[in-house]
Formats: C-alpha cells, sequence, structure tokens
C-alpha cells in the first residue's frame, strides 16, 4: 500500500464526499473527492507528457492551497519525488534546495513566488516548466517556462483518466519515496530527508492509535507544508482516514476562518500556541475592567483544575463547580473566539513547549499534548495519551515504535517510519542512521513512569565554568511565556553567570507603551525606552524564581531589531540559530560577559526591498537583580 492507494480507496468509496474546501473572496469552495481524483490525474498525466520520470524531483513553493496538494499526489502518482519549500525563503536558500534536489518543475504559487525562479534562471537548466496558481499580476510575465495551473487541465482529455492512474498505480511500492522535507538547519543549510509511503503511512496509523481520527473530523490547512507536521496532517491522515482538509483564504483570515470551520484537531508547532496565548493576554490588556476581573478571577480556578490533572488527582465537588463556572463564564466564550469549540485532539510538536503554555491551555480545557519526534522518523516517536498528560515529559512511544537512550544521554529510536537517508548525501545518512536506529541528537531520559523527558539538543546543551549544565531552550521558553518577549537567546556556555538577547512583541509591547503614553516611532526605539527596559525586567524576574541559582539569569539586553529568518538568526521554522548570532552580535556578547552597563555597535537593518541600511545605536544591558 502506497499513499495513493489510500487515496485510490477514499476516491472509489466517497467519490462525493468533501475532500477539501477553499476560501476564495469570503466563500468557500467545495471539491469532492471525484473532483480531488480528477485533477490529480490530469496534472501526472501533464507531468508526465513533460517526460517526468520516476526519481526525478518536483519543488513546491507557496501558501498551503488546493494545488499544492494536488501537484504532490500527481508527483508520487510518477513515482517523482516532491519536496516543499517555505514561502518565506529567500533568493538563494530557493536557489540552494532547487539544485540540491536537482528540481525538473516548479510549481510556485504567485508572482512573488515565480520571480525566485524566473529573476534567476540561468541558475536552474534542469527546469523545464514553472507552474504558478495565483495569477495576479501574471499577465505580464511572457517566459516560454511559464504555465498557469487552471490550463493544465484544460489540456488533458477527460478519458481514460481511471485506466492511467490504475496503470501507475502498479508501478509503485510503499519503499517509494513519498516526499522529501528539509530539516531545520540550525547549524548550516537543510538537508533534504527522504520519507517513504511506508514511513508516512505507518506514522498516520501510529499516531492515530494513541490520537483517533474520523472520516467525519475538520481540519484546517495553514502551516507551512514543507514541515514534516502538516506533511503527516494534510497529506498522509486525510489520505488515510478520509477526513476534510480545509484551506484558509490567507495568513491573516486563519483566526476567523478557524471559527467558521471549527476543526476537530489541531497540530502546531509551540510557536503558534505561544502566539496564540500572548495574544489572549494582549486582547485582556485591551479589555474592559469587569472583562479583565472575570479572567483575572477565572484564570487561577483553571489552573487549580488542570493541575490536579497533571497530579492524577481526582477534584472534588467544590472544584467541579468552581471549574464549571468558569468554563461558564470564561473558557466557553475564549475558545470560541479561538475557534476551538468543537476541538477534540490538539496537538503540539516540533519543538519543547514551555510548560506554562501548557498549563495555559489546559486552564482553559484545551486537552493540548506534547508530541516528540523529528523529520527523520515522519515527525513523531512519543506521544501524551489522553489520561496521562504533564508537562516535563513528551509521554510515552507510539506502538511499534522503540526508543533508548545511550550511554552518553542521546535519544535514539527505530521504527518503520525511520527515513530512508538523506537525499545524494551517504555520509550525513550514516551518521544519522546506525545499525537501523536513528540518532536524535537530542538528550533525555525516562522518568519513573517510563515517559520520555528531553532535555535539549546535545549540541545546544550548555555549561557554566563550574560545569554546572544547563538547557537554555528550557529558559528561553520559560521567557516566551510572557506577552512581552516574542524571541530569547539564553547564553553562557563557559561562562560564570547566564545572559540573554530578547525581543519584545511589538504588537502587545506598542499597546502597553501607548496605554501608558510613552511615545515612540520605531521598533528601535521602543525597544531603547528605559520604561522598556524596566518592564522586561519584571518578567525576566518571574522567570528567575522559577530557577535554580545557578540557572538565574544575570544580564539582558533588548535587541534593535527582530531575529528574522531572511537574516539567518532563525531557521524557517523559527528556532534559534545561536552560534550564527553569538557571532553576528558578538560585540552585545562580549559586553554581556563585562564590567559595561551599555554597548555602542552598528547596527545593520535589511528592507523589504533587500537593501540595507546602517546605523549606530547604544544598547543598554540591564543587571536582573
Amino acid at each position: 500500500m502506497t499513499l495513493l492507494h489510500y487515496f485510490y480507496e477514499q476516491y472509489k468509496n466517497k467519490k462525493n464526499k468533501i475532500a477539501f474546501r477553499e476560501k476564495d473572496l469570503g466563500i468557500w469552495k467545495e471539491y469532492k473527492w471525484g473532483d480531488y481524483f480528477e485533477r490529480v490525474t490530469k496534472v501526472a498525466i501533464y507531468f508526465n507528457n513533460l517526460g517526468i520520470q520516476k526519481g526525478d524531483t518536483i519543488a513546491i513553493i507557496g501558501d498551503n492551497k488546493p494545488e499544492w496538494v494536488i501537484a504532490e499526489l500527481a508527483a508520487q502518482l510518477l513515482g517523482a519525488y516532491p519536496i516543499g519549500i517555505y514561502q518565506d525563503s529567500i533568493a538563494n536558500e530557493v536557489e540552494y534546495i532547487i539544485n540540491k534536489a536537482e528540481t525538473k518543475i516548479v510549481v510556485a504559487e504567485d508572482q512573488e513566488q515565480v520571480d525566485k525562479i524566473i529573476d534567476q534562471k540561468e541558475k536552474f537548466p534542469q527546469i523545464v516548466k514553472v507552474i504558478y496558481y495565483d495569477d495576479k499580476g501574471m499577465y505580464q510575465y511572457n517566459d516560454s517556462l511559464l504555465i498557469f495551473f487552471e490550463d493544465i487541465y484544460d489540456k488533458i482529455d477527460n478519458n481514460d483518466l481511471e485506466d492511467f492512474f490504475q496503470k501507475r498505480l502498479s508501478l509503485l511500492s510503499d519503499n517509494d519515496v513519498a516526499v522529501m522535507c528539509t530539516t531545520s538547519g540550525t547549524t548550516g543549510h537543510p538537508k533534504l530527508a527522504m520519507l517513504s509511503h511506508k514511513n508516512m503511512i505507518f506514522m498516520a496509523k501510529s499516531l492515530a492509535e494513541a490520537d483517533p481520527k474520523f472520516e467525519t473530523d475538520e481540519f484546517v490547512s495553514f502551516l507551512p507544508l514543507p514541515w514534516i507536521g502538516e506533511q503527516m496532517m494534510t497529506i498522509a491522515s486525510a489520505l488515510i482516514f478520509g477526513f476534510t482538509i480545509n484551506f484558509p483564504e490567507s495568513h491573516n483570515t486563519v483566526q476567523n476562518d478557524m471559527k467558521e470551520i471549527g476543526p476537530r484537531i489541531i497540530f502546531s508547532p509551540p510557536r503558534v500556541w505561544e502566539n496564540i496565548a500572548s495574544t489572549v493576554q494582549m486582547k485582556i490588556m485591551d479589555a474592559t475592567p469587569f472583562k479583565k476581573f472575570i479572567y483575572n478571577k477565572m484564570l487561577p480556578v483553571g489552573y487549580r483544575y488542570a493541575d490536579l490533572k497533571f497530579e492524577k488527582k481526582k477534584p472534588t465537588i467544590g472544584q467541579k463547580i468552581s471549574y464549571w463556572i468558569a468554563y461558564i463564564l470564561l473558557f466557553r466564550k475564549l475558545k470560541e473566539r479561538l475557534g476551538f469549540t468543537y476541538l477534540r485532539s490538539a496537538m503540539t510538536g516540533g519543538a519543547a513547549l514551555g510548560p506554562d503554555t501548557f498549563r495555559f491551555f489546559h486552564a482553559l480545557g484545551i486537552n493540548l499534548k506534547q508530541i516528540y519526534g523529528q523529520t527523520e522518523i515522519a515527525g513523531i516517536s512519543c506521544i501524551h495519551r489522553d489520561d496521562d498528560i504533564d508537562f516535563t515529559s513528551v509521554g510515552k512511544p507510539i506502538n511499534g515504535t522503540l526508543v533508548k537512550i545511550t550511554e552518553d544521554g542521546e535519544i535514539i529510536s527505530k521504527s518503520d517510519a525511520v527515513f530512508l537517508g538523506y537525499y545524494k548525501d551517504e555520509k550525513g545518512t550514516a551518521e544519522t542512521i546506525r545499525d537501523g536506529w536513528l540518532y536524535s541528537g537530542d538528550a533525555g531520559y525516562f522518568d519513573e513512569n517510563g515517559k520520555l523527558v528531553v532535555i535539549d539538543r546535545k549540541k545546544d546543551l550548555m555549561y557554566l565554568s563550574d560545569n554546572t549544565m544547563f538547557s537554555p531552550q528550557f529558559i528561553e521558553n520559560k521567557l516566551k511565556f510572557s506577552p512581552f518577549i516574542k524571541e530569547a537567546v539564553v547564553l553562557g556556555d563557559g561562562k560564570d553567570y547566564i545572559t540573554t538577547i530578547l525581543n519584545i512583541d511589538m504588537g502587545i509591547t506598542g499597546k502597553w507603551a501607548e496605554e501608558n503614553k510613552i511615545p515612540y516611532t520605531t521598533y528601535t526605539d521602543l525597544s531603547a525606552k528605559d520604561e522598556v527596559y524596566d518592564l522586561v525586567l519584571k518578567e525576566v524576574q518571574k522567570v528567575n524564581k522559577q530557577l535554580i541559582d545557578k540557572h538565574k539569569i544575570n544580564k539582558f539586553v533588548l535587541l534593535y531589531k527582530e531575529l528574522d529568518a531572511d537574516d539567518g538568526e532563525l531557521t524557517r521554522t523559527r528556532k534559534v540559530r545561536r552560534g550564527f548570532i553569538i557571532e553576528k552580535y558578538k560585540d552585545i556578547f562580549d559586553a554581556l560577559y563585562s564590567e559595561s552597563t551599555s554597548v555602542t555597535t552598528t547596527a545593520v537593518i535589511k528592507l523589504q526591498d533587500g537593501r540595507t541600511k546602517s546605523f549606530t545605536t547604544t544598547i543598554n544591558i540591564k543587571y536582573v537583580s
């Protein structure tokens, strides 16, 4: 069985059931499995007519739309390797992936994405066609490489579609590559991980044993499809279990579109849950005094009830009544506004979620579960079960997955979901897969209940000068629970104490400044305000109270700009590239470990049109008492 076999079964058995919806110009357009099948097969025939063969690569770049998944399944039908590129990737990142993967066809969403290919097409002699699926602004382009996605359907006859599909299906094996996903690339260029149909099917079914999926479920696809988590839900799980995928109109409308759909399942990385928690806190700051009063009175009730669940204690009648009142007065309406009214399954994965954020959602009555895994094992190896949730572990291994801890504390795993290897990188593959075991690079241990506790990436664990070990990610997650802090980079390896470089959240901190009549102009100006430093100091002090003495933050700075993936400071999945940041901001790093109370640096800001702007700025260094 391959994913295409499941796709064909859904088509044969449920031709008239809704496979996916797309919101366009405010209207939800519905597509049945019959429509889905016809489009996939026609695009596969078109690819075939262009000479695409088994083992060729097709790249897709753009927002989540039906055309993305149609192109991916069409590539799979021919035995070609689909690879997703993050839509916010800059030109040189696109160039690296396309040439590394030896891509022959690029499916690009719109003019912005097409330009990343056409403007440097002399670097891609292997590309035979660029297919775009949003034609806004494309009327002025006259290049033989280009074709509009919708025009493909008119080029292919409706006759013999099933015959073509069945013939190509018979040539597929479950060991064929289903998709190539890029790794996070925190220390350099991303690797291209090859995942087979067997990998994806095994993982989707194993996940469903621990967290069931049903054909009546609704799922909103809004996270980048190059991410393995979105691939697992929008492609693999949807094909196997037949639930409906919904594509929102745009990133700006996701929250409203989600309210209209009322998804039953959500699978998102920590940054999404952190952003939702921050947004709630920001809106409470702007609420009426009565609403603030209700929120501040009812939230502690939710926290107490969540803690009982984590501690596996049965609530008393009084506690149940208190929580029921809090739910009626606050949590029910809050879930409705977030689009979570019908939410049954909420999962987070891709990185560790801070315990404060985790606890917050459970207080609201959202049964959020942590998933642990990595791209190379199709995304998942451990998950919390419904009756066994806590915020210190990532749960127990799923069925069919073995997890062990090596003598030096590294997490390794083995299952049918372990990937085939990195594309044309035998050395990297051999370093990652040894004797059938996948070496994660993560440090961890099993607790007394047999649940896996992940400490941090092995290479990211740090040691103070007295050999005290600490996890920067653990401290960063606690800092980011503050609504005023958007990003944190904790430092201290080999030093006498811990420091951190922080980004403020412009929207929330700006609103706070306006309420307190503090004038500002730009992000740089706001982050330099003494009042903002004092505000953030209180947030850092709150975190310090939760840490042992050796792990407390000694000093911090507020960076003059937001950390950005375009500047190489974050990966496309918003993981910190710590080594790069230390090197780039070496003068700030050195000042944090001196007696200085400020540092003057030359700031370089990259503008949206690609130009850079330089200026000299002085950054305060705040000591945390």
